[in-house]
């Protein structure tokens, strides 16, 4: 059990690092279903039955994301309870950002909204392949992907769920770095790259829900 508080500030940095590069993978797959469908579906069915992938790094992916959610949620609730001194008056704006004070709840929507996109692709795939038992079909992903975002409804939370992952990656990637102790020549330029991919990942992806709820028929 992890009992240090920095120590778990670490191992949350960590698993979060890990978690950003996975989320850039995912976005390089995705894009290719708007620029290049072949390729998406290509690559979705290399990710959905290379041995490696599925009883290797899909385990740990699932590992880092309990992990990561945990060691917050527990560092927020020892956080909390370690406040004994309340402030009547208090300007949290004029000390930290928005961003920075609202991590969990940011957070939490981002863990709700991973529990949909698990429902969507992940529980269909798990159906598909070994409930039903269906042949594979190399060609499937695409339009099983268009057709996830031809409700309005899911469309919206899909949107609204990427545009708080941006602001929770804003503070969150390059507080990661920092917690890491990297701090050195660099830093500045660190800084830097991880505003922009807070900012470029979540639109990508905002992008492509817009682009296949509006174009269901293109494909």
């Amino acid at each position: 059990m992890i009992k240090s508080s920095i120590a778990r500030k670490v191992v949350m940095a960590l698993s979060g690092l890990f978690l950003v590069f996975f989320l850039g993978q995912h976005f390089v797959i995705n894009i290719t279903s708007v620029i290049a469908p072949d390729t998406f579906n290509e690559w979705s069915h290399f990710m959905g039955y290379n041995v490696l992938v599925q009883y290797l790094l899909q385990p740990v992916l699932i590992a880092g994301v309990i992990v990561h959610f945990a060691m917050g949620i527990v560092l927020e609730l020892k956080n909390n309870k370690a406040r004994a001194v309340k402030y009547k008056q208090y300007n949290g704006g004029a000390n930290a950002s928005w961003m920075s004070r609202n991590m969990i709840i940011t957070g939490l929507v981002v863990l709700a909204f991973l529990g949909l996109h698990m429902y969507d692709f992940w529980i269909q795939e798990i159906s598909y392949k070994y409930i039903a038992m269906n042949p594979e079909d190399p060609t499937r992903y695409l339009e099983e992907t268009v057709h996830k975002f031809e409700p309005f409804w899911r469309t919206i939370i899909y949107v609204i769920s990427f545009v708080l992952l941006a602001l929770h990656l804003w503070h969150g990637f390059a507080s990661s770095f920092q917690t890491v102790g990297v701090n050195n020549k660099y830093s500045a330029g660190i800084q830097t790259f991880t505003k922009i991919y807070s900012i470029a990942i979540p639109l990508g992806f905002i992008f492509i829900a817009l682009y296949h709820h509006f174009n269901p028929l293109t494909h």
